[in-house]
């Protein structure tokens, strides 16, 4: 069947912090230029806000700039943070690090603590009022090129495919959305940025990019236990020196407590499962009287940029741009990211519209690539550029190592540390053999604080149409058994945070009665990807040693349904 095509100036895949910022700047300024541009922004997810998920301390610092007067619109922050805490945590005791101590840009004086998802659906409101077409549950899959190479917009997947292949009765093949300029604000590890990366060489002469997996759960807790405004950071237990990582609890609304884990995804040893240091963590004697007595009401899961400063790819090609997580903008010790990706996204809109006044189209937007390295975002990743690479000296060595490296940009003195340390090697290569590494014990889930993987997805509202190809592509199907498991131990049953792989015994081959075939010794094993599971959160596609996982993207609407997250 043919595809129906769509014409417009400005095409934005990906209804987050940077996609929704770039929208609504492109509408401000053709407003202010008695203008009219054409807008449309695709978004994944059921809803807007449904793929979302972050801490989240909000710095407004772009949000004042988009929209000076977002408290009188009513932007759901409510809740300015009112202390911090940062904590060193052994198995049995909780030591507080005094704040002083600490490099200002650490703390969180003047932000908010806030749900993202709701931030990103009033800012689509916003939006929507500008005369922004906004298309939720039409997943980009596919990048579109005209005869020059130029990128030319983007194609919806198809709709009622059978897992098969073949075409059921509600078959509908995708829409084709073409645009003088293509944003790609994907997030995280996003499926058509990785392609654009790799096409237009994009990644050259920089490092590979870095990650982390944060888990999060939203919890009611008792009045007793809450503490409006708190914000509460802790590294160490349960994770050893060699393995980088923290927590975060921050306390807003009406006794809403977003707790989550974040785990390197450079860690050596395949027996780690970040969900359950995450659960083990809520069992610190310090950390566990906070939720009993309450209820969990919300669970996720998401793949974090850590590269920093010299992760970030070349952002422009012929006919688009990458904004926002999808290039990886995030600032690791502060654990923020938002504010720099609508800040981006702003950037790429402001290049978008001075070249479409130009009467320019699909070629690079040069600006863009100028204008973020004169930005605040820049300063902001340039000040912390050596705290990730430096935790490879281990977790105290390399904190100890940012904390001065932090503490003289604050002071002003960061010619005194003119360097720029590297990132050597992508996460994927990080694992070692699993007969070379201690394994590990994890506790059992008691049901009051802690909890299974299939609980948890069930709170996270996922859902997938059980008859589609499966999302979750293996590029070589022999790799999960003939390497993973008899070298890591099938590490995918426990880094993907949702139960999606599991390695199962079938039957060996020659068992039947009448098969003169002797049975193979032992168990026959294989790979099960239990796809409708799964959260989005892109870990498999990230972590495999063999990057043999392929992650695209599920038939429209399919995956979370976050609220409140």
């Amino acid at each position: 069947m043919t595809r129906e095509a769509m014409e417009y100036d400005v095409v934005i895949v990906g209804g987050g912090p940077a996609g929704l910022a770039a929208a609504v700047r492109l509408k401000q300024l053709a407003a202010a230029a008695s203008r009219e541009i054409s807008v449309c922004v695709l978004e994944k997810g059921s809803e807007i806000g449904a793929h979302i998920l972050s801490g989240a301390v909000i710095d407004p610092k772009a949000l004042d700039e988009l929209f000076p007067d977002w408290e009188a619109r009513g932007a759901p922050l409510s809740t300015p943070v009112t202390e911090d805490r940062f904590l060193v945590l052994t198995e049995r005791r909780a030591w507080r690090i005094p704040n002083w101590t600490l490099p200002p840009l650490m703390g969180n004086h003047g932000n908010y603590i806030a749900s993202l998802g709701n931030v990103c659906r009033w800012l689509a409101g916003q939006a929507e009022q500008l005369g922004i077409e906004i298309y939720p549950g039409f997943p980009a899959s596919e990048v579109l090129y005209d005869e020059t190479g130029a990128v030319a917009g983007v194609a919806t997947g198809d709709m009622g495919i059978a897992r098969d292949g073949s075409h059921k009765a509600d078959y509908q093949p995708g829409m084709e959305l073409r645009a003088r300029y293509t944003l790609f604000a994907e997030g995280c590890r996003g499926t058509l940025s990785q392609d654009l990366m790799r096409g237009f060489n994009l990644r050259d002469d920089v490092d590979p990019q870095k990650y982390g997996i944060g888990i999060k759960e939203l919890w009611q807790v008792a009045p007793q236990c809450h503490q409006r405004g708190l914000v509460m950071h802790s590294q160490g237990w349960p994770l050893d020196d060699a393995t980088g990582g923290g927590s975060f609890a921050y306390h807003f609304d009406d006794n809403l407590v977003a707790v989550g884990f974040v785990v390197h995804l450079n860690y050596a040893n395949p027996q780690l499962s970040p969900y359950d240091e995450f659960q083990r963590f809520k069992l610190h004697p310090d950390i566990r009287p906070t939720f009993e007595g309450g209820k969990r009401i919300g669970y996720g899961a998401r793949a974090i940029n850590e590269g920093g400063l010299q992760s970030v790819p070349k952002l422009c090609f012929p006919g688009g741009a990458l904004v926002g997580c999808a290039a990886g903008f995030v600032n690791l010790p502060r654990i923020k990211g938002s504010h720099n990706a609508m800040k981006t996204g702003m950037l790429a809109a402001e290049s978008a519209f001075a070249a479409l006044c130009a009467d320019r189209s699909r070629d690079e937007l040069a600006d863009y690539a100028s204008s973020w390295r004169s930005s605040w975002v820049y300063e902001d990743l340039y000040k912390v550029r050596n705290v990730k690479p430096g935790l490879r000296w281990g977790l105290w060595a390399g904190t100890l190592h940012g904390g001065v490296h932090m503490w003289l940009n604050d002071l002003g003195l960061g010619k005194l540390v003119p360097w720029t340390l590297r990132h050597d090697k992508p996460d994927s290569e990080a694992l070692r053999p699993a007969a070379e590494m201690p394994p590990i014990r994890y506790p059992k889930y008691d049901g009051v604080v802690t909890f299974d993987r299939m609980s948890s997805v069930y709170l996270s509202n996922t859902n997938h149409v059980e008859d589609q190809p499966v999302h979750l592509q293996l590029r070589d199907p022999a790799i999960p058994v003939d390497v993973n498991l008899r070298i890591y131990d099938g590490p995918e049953a426990r880094y993907c945070p949702a139960g999606v792989y599991e390695f199962v015994d079938v039957e060996p081959a020659g068992t039947a009665e009448d098969s003169a075939t002797p049975p193979a010794p032992g168990p026959v094993r294989r790979l099960q990807i239990n796809a409708q599971n799964c959260v989005h959160c892109k870990t498999c596609d990230i972590k495999d040693p063999r990057q043999n996982i392929r992650w695209v993207t599920p038939e429209g609407g399919g995956g979370p349904n976050y609220s409140g997250m």
